[in-house]
């Protein structure tokens, strides 16, 4: 099972909730916009990933799950 984060950049409004819970992975650009490093999330993280993806208030974080 794999698993990668997407953004939607036109959805994001860098409210930064992703960084505070997922900081292992995503970090934020100048003006406040989240950067995605590396898309594939360890396994050990994937709590946390979908935890931030369901904190997203504009659901602009996504989280792809293969094999699920």
């Amino acid at each position: 099972m794999s698993a990668h984060l997407r953004i939607n950049p036109i959805a994001c409004e860098a409210h930064a909730l992703c960084v505070e819970l997922l900081p292992e992975l995503i970090r934020l650009d100048d003006w406040g916009y989240p950067i995605l490093d590396d898309s594939e999330v360890p396994r050990d993280l994937l709590g946390l990933a979908r935890r931030a993806v369901d904190a997203c208030p504009t659901l602009a974080l996504l989280l792809d799950e293969d094999g699920r």
